[in-house]
């Protein structure tokens, strides 16, 4: 008799395993591989119980099929009991389970499946490797994505792309961009994906000339640039707040319609225009974009408040409900943080009431710190003292330093005093949060308070940070610290700076006196 499990009412994306048992010759006929979703997953305890009735569990290829089917439907618990009773496991069913395990965040169990494969005496692929960097990265084991990648070189995988670049993933995210450099050096090919993950890690780690570089490289080898990599190299951009390399970008951008048509590269051309100060160009990409999203206005709203104009936020804010798009959280605390910029503080009160009731969320950590730096930065110290106090989530060190510096500002010792107790709590190395409030004790003469405050830094051996700002000038970056004279043109800038304040002032007597 022949027996035949019909799941043709299946959805169409869903695809099953059609399996013919003959129950006279006891042969299964696999037509298909089980590709499997949570939908669908009845059929497949069906078809596992036919298998079992059947004695069928023999069969390898039948066993690493179920595997599959359940850990694709996510019921890793299914798939291990699959696994765990499997007679002969191939190389296939390890790298399922190590596989599904990363891909559910499970990476302890990725390991523990790996370090079983090894004592088995099985060698990694190419297939096992790329989701144990994964792992390590989860688990933050350094040890192990350096054993990884010893397997690579002993193997032969570093010529195959996708586990070089799991190896420079790894060595991105550690910080350690010379070995990262050093292996996409030695990869004999290198695909976009490859080229993206190094722009986008030197500009991360504000490396913006090597990141530039990279681009350029990357254009002059013909490799195709998606539309990955110009978010990547404009982020680089906005680090060094290098305004021509930004247009330098949307020059290629233009000249592809691809990506002249692509909402986030308009959105990440918005950001960088803003940020390295062209707020001008940050408004014509804006008005020429033909598809926006609440990404697009969120950025155009942000752009705003960063150049303090807070009352051209709150008109965009209303013309984006208007047009009909939806504010989400991020909107809500750009324009808040606009607001603060702006000191609009009316305003802001009227939107941080209306959170819940016009948009169906709870205030969030970023709005109350928005209203706090406003409160504190206007002089309104009591009621952003009240507003933490009454929070319903816990504050957190963003919300109690714009308290504290506020305090700062208006040499607030009562509140100051609350809001640094804190942070000491939170961030108990933080050497910024002892300077404020020593700060506030020195301006209010308060010598033992200050004597206290400093013997506590000495013995937690805490310094002050040196205040740094830097420019960018012909293609090269001006870094100067504060009290450091050591740049071979401190003396000359001194004296034009000099010369800048003298004029207005030499203007206003000259005035005065006729």
């Amino acid at each position: 008799m022949t027996m035949l499990i019909c799941i043709s009412w299946l959805p169409p994306i869903i695809q099953m395993v059609a399996i013919m048992l003959l129950e006279g010759t006891r042969q299964l006929l696999i037509r298909r591989r089980l590709y499997v979703e949570s939908k669908a997953i009845s059929p497949a305890k069906q078809t596992h119980a036919q298998i079992l009735v059947n004695d069928y569990l023999a069969n390898v290829t039948l066993q690493t099929d179920l595997l599959l089917a359940y850990s694709k439907s996510g019921l890793l618990q299914d798939a291990r009991k699959v696994f765990d009773r499997m007679f002969d496991r191939n190389m296939h069913s390890w790298n399922i389970m190590i596989f599904s395990y990363v891909q559910n965040s499970l990476f302890s169990d990725a390991i523990g499946v790996f370090n079983k494969f090894l004592k088995r005496g099985f060698r990694p692929d190419h297939y096992t490797l790329p989701p144990l960097f994964k792992a390590s990265l989860g688990v933050g084991d350094c040890y192990l994505g350096w054993m990884l990648h010893a397997w690579v070189i002993r193997l032969g995988f570093d010529g195959y792309v996708v586990v070089g670049s799991s190896v420079m993933d790894f060595y991105v995210k550690h910080g350690a961009l010379v070995d990262a450099k050093r292996v996409f050096s030695d990869m004999l090919w290198k695909d976009t994906g490859a080229w993206n993950l190094m722009i986008s890690g030197f500009g991360k780690a504000g490396r913006c000339a090597e990141a530039l570089s990279l681009f350029r490289d990357m254009i002059a080898q013909g490799v195709n640039v998606d539309v990955m990599t110009i978010p990547s190299i404009l982020n680089a951009c906005v680090g060094g707040g290098d305004l021509m390399k930004a247009k330098e970008i949307h020059g290629q951008v233009v000249k592809s319609i691809l990506f002249n048509e692509d909402v986030a590269i308009g959105n990440s051309l918005i950001d960088a225009y803003a940020k390295c100060g062209g707020l001008g160009d940050s408004e014509k990409v804006f008005q020429n974009m033909r598809n926006l999203n609440v990404v697009t206005w969120t950025t155009m709203i942000s752009s705003y408040g960063v150049h303090g104009k807070g009352e051209k936020s709150l008109d965009l804010f209303k013309k984006m409900k208007d047009f009909g798009f939806k504010p989400n959280p991020v909107t809500l605390t750009a324009v808040l943080a606009s607001c603060s910029r702006s000191g609009l503080i009316d305003q802001s009160r009227a939107i941080f009431c209306s959170i819940q009731s016009d948009y169906g969320f709870e205030p969030c950590i970023e709005h109350y710190a928005c209203m706090v730096d406003l409160l504190g930065r206007y002089g309104h110290l009591e009621e952003a003292l009240g507003l933490v106090q009454n929070m319903k989530l816990a504050a957190t060190a963003s919300v109690w330093g714009a308290l504290l510096a506020g305090c700062v500002m208006h040499k607030n010792v009562k509140v100051g005093e609350i809001a640094a107790r804190h942070l000491f709590e939170l961030e108990p190395i933080n050497s910024s949060n002892y300077i404020a409030l020593s700060c506030i004790y020195e301006s209010q003469n308060i010598w033992d308070g200050l004597t206290r405050i400093r013997s506590n830094m000495r013995e937690l051996g805490l310094v002050k940070t040196p205040g740094c700002s830097w420019i960018t000038i012909a293609g090269m970056i001006h870094k100067f610290y504060q009290g450091d004279h050591s740049h071979s043109s401190t003396k000359m800038m001194c004296e034009a700076l000099d010369d800048m304040i003298r004029g207005p002032m030499l203007l206003n007597v000259f005035e005065q006196e006729h």
